[in-house]
């Protein structure tokens, strides 16, 4: 079984956090004057600052997803404030390197430039299904880390629970796992495996099924050693109260109907789209959106854009080429959507002058 600290960078590993100002304070006496954080001290509902340790968040997640509070770290810019962390937290700049599946999400290539290292994509086969083999031979002694999306974006497959333990197993280094879209997947979660592969880290996020994208919330859940490095390397007040009172209240709405009414709509547009002469192929989905093969990518995207409908184009994307990526919305407006694109051979003229 990996030790997951010996992965950690040196520097971080002797790395001293930030002492916030209460800190130091361990509760037992009935605190009326709090002059310790030169904040302002007339009640605006804002001016002290938040739990910087999110204990009740913890808590209230802990219990939601089935882990301790000791395996979670709370990330206040969604998952894009764990990806850049993670990076931070194992990989030396201009040394160490990492591998990622492509395509995927953008930010682990944003984020590993940011912090000067080396990504190695490793390009999924042409059904998207995992390569295994390939991902470990593309590794070397300085790979720390192998990033997997799944369900992925934009390809909207999940990765068997089998496959992705194996890397864990077989890999010498960290394997994050991003579940953003897990919610809507017939794979699960990994996160009931997460005590017996300390090499595993596992992203979640409120942003996609629980409806929270404006509050940008998002979770590393690992081991209690690495969610500690987590808490050392982050800014002290990384997520506001509001914020994280927010989420609480929110944790209590039973969000299934949603993500019911979600995944029936895209089985809906499943088998519609397929039927329509602009479309070549849907790909499977596990997620809350469509990948779509369609015969001319640029003046589909156009023509929807024209009718004030956005959808993202993905034909630029090694592996994806002549593809839009449709987001489940709203039955309404799956239906609008399924309306424009049958009028769409017959506005050849239209589509054309939006380009």
């Amino acid at each position: 079984m990996q030790n997951p600290s010996k992965y950690i960078r040196p520097c971080i590993r002797a790395l001293e956090p930030y002492s916030t100002a209460r800190d130091d304070f361990k509760g037992g006496i009935d605190i009326s004057i709090w002059v310790d954080a030169n904040e302002n001290p007339y009640p605006t509902g804002v001016n002290r600052y938040p739990d910087p340790h999110q204990r009740r968040l913890k808590e209230a997640i802990a219990k939601l997803k089935g882990v301790k509070p000791e395996n979670i770290f709370i990330g206040g810019a969604g998952s894009d404030e764990a990806i850049d962390l993670t990076y931070r937290i194992f990989c030396e700049p201009r040394v160490d390197n990492a591998i990622a599946i492509a395509p995927s999400y953008g930010v682990y290539q944003v984020a590993a430039a940011v912090n000067d290292v080396e990504l190695r994509a490793v390009a999924l086969r042409p059904d998207y299904s995992l390569p295994v083999e390939e991902l470990l031979g593309a590794a070397d002694e300085y790979t720390k880390l192998m990033w997997l999306c799944s369900p992925n974006n934009p390809t909207a497959n999940a990765f068997p629970h089998e496959q992705i333990l194996e890397l864990a197993r077989r890999f010498d280094g960290m394997v994050v796992v991003d579940e953003a879209y897990v919610d809507f997947s017939t794979e699960g979660s990994l996160l009931p495996h997460l005590a017996s592969y300390p090499n595993l880290i596992i992203l979640q996020t409120f942003s996609k099924a629980w409806g929270m994208a404006s509050l940008r919330v998002g979770m590393a859940f690992s081991a209690p050693e690495i969610s500690e490095i987590y808490a050392r390397v982050k800014y002290p007040y990384n997520l506001n109260g509001p914020t994280q009172e927010e989420v609480i209240r929110r944790l209590h709405t039973d969000i299934r109907p949603m993500v019911n009414e979600i995944i029936s709509e895209r089985l809906r547009m499943e088998r519609e789209l397929p039927g329509l002469p602009c479309v070549v192929k849907v790909y499977p989905s596990d997620a809350n959106f469509l990948l779509v093969k369609v015969t001319d990518a640029d003046n589909l995207y156009d023509y929807l854009l024209s009718h004030g409908v956005i959808v993202r184009n993905r034909s630029r994307v090694k592996g994806c080429e002549s593809t839009l990526r449709f987001t489940i919305g709203t039955p309404e407006e799956n239906t609008r959507i399924l309306s424009l694109l049958k009028d769409y051979p017959n506005n050849d003229k239209t589509s054309s002058s939006a380009t």
